[in-house]
């Protein structure tokens, strides 16, 4: 996220989407979506609960799950599975529908890390036609494509660390 202005912008907003859905973004959990967003990367649940601890010394791995799979069912964060992550996602707040159906692709390059969130229904609607095709009814669907981003590509890249 750019700055505390525009991380604090974006943290009202998920409040005011948590209000909506009648759920509540607790200390804790804004905390840890705080952490999430600041990253630059997408970053794993131990990472999370090292930096948590900085804030909240008692803080345990289970503290940590529960606050993750609260921002992931109101849709203010995905899970990166081949990198066992999180990312904010860039929609939250906006508007936009979320949940199962919310359609996202992640873009991963393996010489940086950088990871970018895609919403891009024509990958969407491709996928669920192909689907219907084979006889699938898919109930979620989450495309992570490897590869290198326009930096790396270009050789101004950094290895990863």
């Amino acid at each position: 996220m750019a700055g505390d202005t525009t991380l604090d912008a974006a943290l009202d907003r998920a409040a005011a989407t948590c209000t909506r859905h009648g759920a509540q973004l607790t200390e804790l959990r804004r905390l840890v979506l705080r952490l999430v967003l600041e990253s630059p990367q997408p970053i794993g649940a131990y990472a999370l609960l090292d930096r948590l601890q900085q804030a909240r010394r008692g803080a345990a791995p289970p503290t940590v799950y529960r606050a993750l799979d609260f921002l992931l069912a109101q849709g203010l964060i995905h899970k990166v599975e081949r990198l066992n992550a999180f990312i904010g996602c860039d929609e939250a707040g906006h508007g936009h529908a979320h949940g199962e159906d919310h359609p996202h692709q992640f873009l991963i390059c393996r010489d940086c890390g950088a990871t970018a969130e895609i919403c891009d229904p024509g990958v969407a609607a491709a996928v669920a036609r192909a689907a219907a095709e084979a006889g699938f009814t898919p109930r979620r669907s989450t495309i992570e494509v490897e590869g290198s981003c326009a930096r790396c590509a270009s050789g101004g890249g950094t290895a990863p660390t």
